[in-house]
Order: C-alpha cells, then structure tokens, then sequence
C-alpha cells in the first residue's frame, strides 16, 4: 500500500479510514495503521478538514479495538492458526517463537511499548492473548499505550503541518517526507532488534535447564528405588 493511496484514503473516507487502517492492524494484518495515522495529521495540519481532538479520539479507538481483538483472537485458539497460515501475514516460526519468549518475561511491558514498534504494534496483541495474560492487566496497559501512541503523533504530525501550512507548500512536502522517512526508520530498527531477540531466544531455549530428581540423584539412591 503506497503514500500515495493511503493518502487518497485518508482524504475520502477520513476518520474511518484512520480507526479502519489503525484497527485491523492492531488485529494482527501488516497493515499502515501509523502511517495513515501521521498522513491524517499532517492533512489536518494543512487543511484543517479534520478535527485534530477527534482524529486522536479515533485513532486511539482503533488501537484498543484492534488490539482487543487481536487478544482475544490469540486466547481461544489463534497459535494454531498461527503456526498454519501465519506466513500469509508476516507471522513466521521466529516471530511465533520470539512472541513467547518476550511475554514469558515482559508481557505488560511488550504490550505497553509495543504500540510505538513496528511489527511488535502489529503482533502483540495476538502474543498476548496465546500466553492467556490475564484480560484486566492486558486492557489496562493496552489502554494507555493506545491513548499516549495516538496522541503524540496525532498532535505532533498536527503541529508540522500546521507550520507548514503558515510557511509555504515546501515545507508541506518536507514534512511529509520525514514522516516517511521516521516510520521506514523505525521499521528498519524493528527489525534489527527483532532479528536479535530471535537468536537470544533460541540461544536460551538451547541452554540446558538444572538436571532432575533422577538426573541428579546418586547411583546408590537410584539402586534403592
């Protein structure tokens, strides 16, 4: 999906198609959710054709909609579906078993940061859900994340293109094209230290574990039972 669709969405349907992008991502599809959040922004900024309060409302809304969803999708079932056709959507072995491996020490923090990073903004809702956090917990951090994401870069993108629409068209293009280049940057990092954890996770699940009862019991015992 290119900017410049993405923008033509943005410009049609507006708030729907900001919550829309934003929610089915959060479900767990690759989809621009962010991308179409800053778009509508800086197209507020410049236009004022969209209340920037609501815009913030709505993206917000989407993110714990989305992620709802994504939870509850993970909790009766998904890993299953995942392990099958998650391939289709970007959910590969290594993500599968990254997921686990950061819920397994850091679930609510996963879920709360998770919001600002590429990939983890997509799956983490799903991951926890498959590791049955429990639900308060979940919606609580989940919840918190999703208003503070929406509104630094609802309001943030906001404040470029109302500047940009005070200087001159330039600066409009200029604006746009470090939103670009901020989210390509993110996901490039995302990545990065995606492909880390992947391997500090298969280093650890190869660390052997402290032996057993048995293991650890001497022959004589052993002989006796």
């Amino acid at each position: 999906m290119t900017w410049s669709w993405i923008a033509h969405l943005v410009q049609s349907y507006g708030y729907y198609a900001v919550f829309g992008l934003i929610a089915l991502e959060s479900t767990g599809i690759p989809l621009p959710g962010e991308t179409a959040l800053i778009t509508a922004a800086l197209y507020a900024g410049t236009t004022h054709q969209l209340n920037i309060t609501v815009l913030a409302a709505v993206a917000a809304a989407g993110a714990v909609v989305g992620d709802n969803a994504g939870y509850w999708i993970g909790r009766t079932g998904g890993y299953r579906l995942a392990e099958r056709y998650g391939r289709f959507v970007g959910l590969d072995a290594g993500k599968l078993g990254l997921g686990r491996y950061l819920f397994a020490r850091h679930g609510i923090k996963v879920v709360f940061f998770g919001r600002f990073i590429a990939v983890l903004r997509t799956f983490a809702a799903f991951f926890a859900g498959v590791s049955k956090m429990r639900w308060a917990g979940f919606l609580a951090a989940n919840a918190a994340g999703g208003l503070l994401w929406a509104a630094a870069y609802a309001f943030g993108a906001y404040a470029l293109g109302s500047a940009a629409h005070s200087v001159g068209t330039a600066v409009s293009y200029v604006g746009f094209g470090l939103a670009s280049a901020v989210t390509i940057a993110s996901a490039a990092l995302a990545r990065r230290a995606m492909r880390r954890l992947e391997r500090q996770a298969g280093e650890d699940r190869r660390e052997p574990g402290p032996p057993g009862p048995a293991a650890s019991a001497p022959p004589a015992l052993l002989a006796a039972r």
